[in-house]
């Protein structure tokens, strides 16, 4: 920085206001500065920085199954949204969740010396070891979030199966059958929960239910059990990926969709729209969730820790996966 300030005839302190964005710097000094910083191919010693602020101006995720969607969105979101906040994220996977594996995450993160915590890891597990960490900085969660939990940041999965199971009845069927996602999981329990909450405001039975892990070959499976129900005449499945399996295995025992039996997804994965047909689901709001969590997360670092979650809506997408039942 020194080496900046001689090249360019200022002083150190006004170099420093430049990298710092300062509106107190004349447009031409300001110029100058950044000229010499490129010509001399300067790059701030974010060490030092750390050491002068006692701000490392880094956040710490950590996040389980990347592999899936809806992870891997929630991910990126919350990464999108701390760039823009100007924090990097640094982010810590788990490819298999269990207690262990969370506080060894938490540690790593801790010796980065970051600033915040976010948390997004959807089984109910992780939300208690989470509430039980005794770490120096604020925690949000931002996957696996329940009505009225305190700085987290999540999406109504409860009102977004309550969509998707009530479209299908407006479209006259009477019964929709259900394949779940693995019930460790807390948004699996909560989109089943919608389906049959659906089903109870009608004063209506619920159809058969399968229980998948999120792939389509168990979307497959299931769908290989349900064709075998002539009752069957729509599904709500609990992601995208399973939905796939599900209209293959319909294809392939030749009931027909729309005109035989109608199917739902959820995620509103990019490829939903391009299936055949094209599928009806429910769009999850990920980056209006990154850019919440990242708002919760700040407020925190300015020592506001009582937020009450607000849950974000979910919206259907309407495609050609799904038609009125057949008579």
């Amino acid at each position: 920085m020194t080496d900046v300030a001689v090249y360019a005839g200022v002083s150190h302190q006004t170099v420093s206001r430049v990298l710092n964005d300062s509106p107190l710097v004349k447009e031409e000094t300001r110029a100058k500065v950044l000229a010499a910083i490129e010509l001399l191919g300067y790059r701030r010693n974010n060490a030092a920085r750390m050491l002068a602020t006692q701000r490392s101006g880094r956040i710490g995720m950590v996040s389980a199954h990347l592999i899936l969607h809806g992870p891997s969105r929630i991910a990126t979101a919350v990464q999108e949204a701390g760039h823009q906040a100007g924090y990097e994220v640094s982010l810590v996977s788990l490819p298999e969740f269990s207690a262990d594996s969370l506080s060894r995450a938490v540690d790593r993160l801790l010796d980065e010396a970051v600033e915040a915590l976010v948390v997004a890891v959807a089984h109910p597990a992780a939300r208690e070891i989470t509430r039980a960490l005794r770490t120096p900085i604020p925690i949000v969660l931002a996957q696996g979030v329940v009505p009225g939990q305190s700085m987290a940041a999540g999406i109504d999965q409860v009102a977004g199966a309550v969509a998707a199971t009530e479209h299908l009845l407006d479209l006259g069927h009477t019964h929709v059958a259900h394949v779940t996602g693995p019930l460790d999981w807390v948004e699996a329990g909560q989109r089943r929960d919608g389906w049959q909450l659906a089903h109870e405001r009608r004063h209506l039975l619920p159809g058969p239910e399968v229980t998948g892990d999120w792939s389509p070959a168990s979307g497959y499976a299931a769908g290989q059990r349900l064709v075998a129900d002539p009752s069957v005449t729509a599904v709500f499945v609990a992601n995208d990926d399973m939905a796939l399996g599900v209209l293959r295995a319909f294809h392939e025992h030749g009931r027909r969709v729309p005109d035989d039996v109608s199917v739902v997804g959820f995620d509103d994965i990019p490829e939903a729209a391009y299936f055949w047909p094209p599928l009806t689901t429910v769009n999850q709001p990920f980056s209006l969730l990154g850019r919440r969590a990242m708002e919760l997360t700040l407020q925190a670092l300015e020592g506001e820790s009582e937020a009450v979650a607000t849950l974000l809506l979910p919206e259907l997408r309407a495609r050609a996966s799904t038609g009125p039942a057949p008579s």
